[in-house]
């Protein structure tokens, strides 16, 4: 007989609430005496987890002075296979069955119908599995919708669509996998005033972890995590999340995987995770799901591009670049985004490294909304003097300008890629210095080419970048898309945040690779000068190797 779960009210329990054992009980009674209807567990009684019970408790028992419910709404992010769906469905049953509410409507939504059918269909299920239930509930399984006429009331699988939610008076709402949540439309409508009309209504949330850091689902995730660690007091909210810290937990280390997933050894167990994380280990993007789906971390992308460890291989101070070759890439953002200008510095040899310098702008007067907005340090990376700012609420262009005019006295420069949006005027301007403005097209024939050497040089850790904290961040956003002949190319749309650093470094190192094809099919002829210590290569300054009495003028070809 397993020891019966001990219970310890809710730190967030207000003290002038009360907790009662009475309310609390009876909640559990009518989940418990349901029972699942999937795999395994089909057809046994639903019998709460730990951590399923404190939820239920602390929602049913947590009363306030007048009698109804502390808390209306509740956000549960817990990883996939932890039987957050079936705990929906089941709170969801209590509210149209139990509650004793007069003409309650329940409603499930998701970022589509057939999403918020998933756990209508798990508690359409439970009814049916059900004597007693099976018996009272009318299932209208063509509507998705539950009707128990003692109370005239309903729960109903709804669609995406705003316009048709305006007007409705919720008692409860569960929203499932709101990480797919493309804006926060929906979640005010029904969240935000739809339940105003009832004493005690309960909106409950379920998610797994998302990539969208600018999304209504990360709003509220962080939201959560202030209330959890006493930044944030709103008594009416319920936070339960259940993540490994990106900082502290080793992603890869198994008692991190229980240590995250509530049912540990009920529902999964260490085979299970084993299984997903040997495809993962070794490949960016399956990490990336697994530490999403599986650890429910915040990932900047679902599908990331780079090996992140070997790319912080190169993050060692960068050496004095002045005056060697190298190319630039630009890529001006809108006028009130991110613009950036990135050099790459071709190896000398075949045992150098390339070099990336990376520049950014941005306007100074959006920054701390920015911040606000985006959860992005842009304040942080400008007084580190990683971000210049220009003043007012747009990028000055021809401040860019300048600058960039300005690096060609400090570098050798010998051509700028730029992508003709928004650039067309600033490239004419630039024209007639030292180096060649060569317009680079966005599609797959142009960047597939230096995005797949950017992986290689990444992979083999002969990228330095000296620790770049925008770039890099950037570098962990990349979204890759391809074609079906394999070809790719950055997607900025489908990337969750910025990666202009990276698209123009792709951009400046295509540059890089044909002039090495260039000195690799032609040769190229050295000369190094015994007084100054200059090193040039067909005539372009290399490097200052100091001057030496043992070396003679010479040219060697190779």
């Amino acid at each position: 007989m397993p020891e019966k779960y001990k219970y310890v009210p809710t730190r967030f329990m207000l003290p002038t609430s009360r907790y009662s054992e009475r309310h609390a009980d009876y909640a559990v009674a009518f989940i418990e005496n349901l029972t699942h209807t999937k795999g395994d567990f089909s057809g046994q009684p639903f019998k709460l987890f730990d951590w399923q019970e404190q939820i239920v408790r602390d929602l049913f028992g947590v009363l306030k002075p007048n009698g109804n419910r502390q808390f209306n709404n509740c956000f549960v992010e817990v990883c996939k296979k932890s039987g957050k769906s079936e705990l929906a469905a089941a709170i969801a049953l209590f509210l149209l069955c139990a509650d004793k509410e007069q003409g309650a409507e329940i409603y499930g939504v998701a970022n589509d119908r057939k999403q918020a059918s998933v756990v209508f269909d798990v508690a359409r299920d439970m009814v049916l599995m059900n004597p007693t239930l099976s018996r009272i509930c009318k299932v209208l399984d063509g509507q998705k919708r539950i009707v128990f006429p003692p109370t005239r009331s309903y729960y109903a699988a709804m669609s995406s669509e705003v316009t048709t939610k305006y007007g409705l008076n919720v008692h409860g709402c569960v929203f499932d996998e709101f990480l797919g949540q493309t804006d926060r439309k929906l979640y005010d409508v029904m969240i935000n005033g739809a339940d105003a009309a009832r004493k005690q209504p309960l909106n409950f949330i379920i998610t797994t972890a998302g990539s969208d850091k600018t999304s209504i689902c990360y709003d509220v995730h962080q939201k959560a995590l202030d209330v959890m660690e006493g930044r944030k007091i709103d008594p009416t909210f319920y936070p339960a999340v259940f993540c490994a810290d990106e900082e502290k937990d080793d992603w890869r280390d198994p008692a991190v995987w229980k240590k995250v997933n509530p049912s540990w050894g009920k529902i999964v167990d260490e085979e299970y995770y084993q299984r997903f994380y040997e495809n993962a280990k070794d490949d960016p993007a399956l990490e990336m799901q697994f530490r999403q789906f599986f650890l429910c971390q915040w990932t900047a992308s679902t599908r990331r591009w780079l090996p992140m460890d070997r790319y912080d291989v190169g993050k060692a101070p960068l050496p004095n670049l002045e005056k060697r070759v190298c190319f630039g890439g630009l890529d001006l953002a809108s006028s009130d985004d991110i613009a950036a200008f990135v050099l790459v510095f071709p190896p000398e040899d075949i045992h150098d490294e390339y070099y990336v310098l990376p520049f950014f702008w941005i306007p100074r007067e959006n920054l701390e909304r920015r911040v606000r907005k985006d959860k992005v340090p842009y304040d942080k990376w400008l007084a580190q003097g990683h971000l210049i700012a220009t003043e007012g609420n747009i990028i000055h262009y021809d401040f860019i300008e300048k600058e960039i005019v300005a690096l060609t006295k400090k570098y050798n420069i010998k051509e700028v890629m730029y992508d003709r949006w928004g650039a067309i005027q600033m490239a004419q301007n630039l024209e007639g210095h030292d180096f060649k403005m060569t317009d680079f097209g966005q599609g797959y024939k142009s960047m597939s080419p230096p995005s797949k050497e950017l992986f290689r040089i990444v992979k083999d850790g002969k990228l330095m970048h000296g620790g770049h904290p925008v770039l890099r961040w950037m570098m962990e956003n990349v979204f890759i898309e391809k074609d079906a002949a394999g070809n790719i190319k950055p997607n900025k749309k489908k990337s969750g945040e910025k990666i202009d650093g990276v698209v123009a470094t792709i951009m400046a190192l295509d540059g890089a690779i044909r002039r090495d094809d260039k000195k690799q099919g032609g040769g190229s002829i050295m000369i190094i000068d015994c007084v100054s210590g200059d090193v040039t290569r067909n005539g372009e300054f290399v490097k200052n190797i100091g001057p030496s009495p043992y070396y003679s003028n010479y040219g060697d070809y190779y």
